[in-house]
């Protein structure tokens, strides 16, 4: 999920009026916020790291399905309250996108333009590569001639939902700054009503329909939360600490009455998973790491201050988009190789999987890399694939 350098251009002038603290020299010649540019790009970079390393690949009659170790091991669910982070992504890009908007806002965008230029900047690239996955999908089905090659696809595919969202999102930016400038923080109050509430309407009142409406109302509140970085980092440090708490509390009070699972991450053998779609514990766990974040605000703005963690951050997030479409892609061509060369991987977590862990961090990563300098080189221009 990322975006054209022309609207890193409009997102740098749009954060000129909030970024404060110390950043890196290149972030604050443009205005940015280092710590919001740092935590999307890294985001991102966590999400492909777990996928790369915590998939297992399950073979049924039907073809390839996905699972992962956390199931198997008693315990691994909690590395999911702090590295699923799509609530931290979805809220430092609201910071951003408001203040994008802010910007286009000022010289005399229409809502309906900027609508428009999100929408053409977020799915020519995800289309690129729902063609590409199809095509390849199709050879092998001619090819081979195997039953389960849409399904393969579908699953190399699946991670677009988030990108999906992410686009629903940025639609309403206007109207959640609408909304924002009208209410205020009730805007907030009302949206954890409203999950609440659906989340009562399909557990209790067996409505299981709705809960697809928590798809777009937990990530919005997220994201609309994120409008107000600036206020949020100016809380004491006392303050940053209840709402890690708060986040906490609520997370293993949740967790432990016997509804909603305790990984925050779909586990196969469980009734349903607060991802998908997204529960209250998802609005909890946003609190909990939004506090983590604030706690920590000062060293992570020293740590990224140098110009070489700079660099590192500038790199990531200009490949972010890249890396985000087509590091599955690339952990199946892998997965395809070593199948063909007579490594049938485990599909079970065992030694043997564990051990196997670098292997499937490092090989993707590399084939992800070159993926990169191609699209790089094919554009001509380095500073056109960056975060959104």
């Amino acid at each position: 999920m990322t975006d054209t350098a022309g609207e890193a251009a409009d997102e740098a002038a749009g954060q000129a009026a909030g970024g404060t603290g110390p950043e890196a020299p290149s972030q604050q010649a443009a205005g940015r916020d280092g710590l919001i540019d740092a935590v999307r790009a890294g985001s991102l970079g966590v999400v492909v790291i777990w996928h790369w390393v915590f998939t297992v690949v399950v073979w049924q009659d039907d073809g390839p399905h996905a699972s992962n170790p956390i199931g198997y091991t008693s315990g691994l669910w909690a590395l999911t309250w702090l590295f699923q982070v799509m609530p931290l992504f979805f809220f430092c890009g609201g910071y951003a996108h408001i203040r994008t908007w802010e910007s286009a806002k000022a010289r005399g965008t229409r809502w309906w333009s900027f609508i428009a230029s999100r929408v053409r900047r977020l799915a020519g690239p995800a289309v690129v590569a729902i063609v590409v996955v199809g095509a390849g999908a199709w050879a092998i089905h001619t090819w081979l001639d195997v039953d389960w090659a849409l399904r393969a696809a579908i699953l190399v595919l699946s991670p677009l939902w988030f990108l999906c969202v992410y686009l629903l999102i940025v639609t309403v930016v206007p109207a959640g700054a609408w909304l924002r400038e009208r209410f205020g923080q009730n805007v907030l109050v009302v949206g954890v009503g409203l999950v609440v509430w659906v989340d009562l309407l399909r557990f209790h009142f067996d409505h299981e329909w709705i809960a697809w409406a928590n798809m777009l109302l937990v990530w919005a509140l997220v994201h609309q939360a994120g409008f107000d970085w600036p206020a949020w980092r100016g809380l004491a440090r006392r303050s940053a600490w209840s709402l890690v708490w708060g986040g906490l509390i609520g997370l293993s009070a949740l967790t432990n009455m016997g509804l909603y699972p305790r990984s925050m991450v779909g586990v196969p053998g469980e009734r349903f998973s607060n991802m998908g779609p997204p529960t209250l514990c998802i609005v909890a766990l946003a609190v909990f790491q939004v506090g983590v974040l604030l706690v920590n605000r000062e060293r992570l703005e020293r740590v990224i201050a140098g110009p070489r963690a700079s660099r590192y951050v500038d790199h990531l997030q200009r490949s972010s988009m890249t890396l985000f479409l087509w590091h599955v892609p690339a952990y199946a061509v892998v997965y395809a190789a070593v199948w063909a060369l007579g490594w049938h991987p485990s599909q079970e977590p065992d030694l043997q999987w564990w051990l196997a862990r670098p292997f499937w961090l490092l090989v993707p990563g590399a084939l992800c890399l070159a993926v990169g300098a191609i699209v790089r080189r094919t554009r001509g221009r380095p500073a056109a694939d960056v975060t959104p």
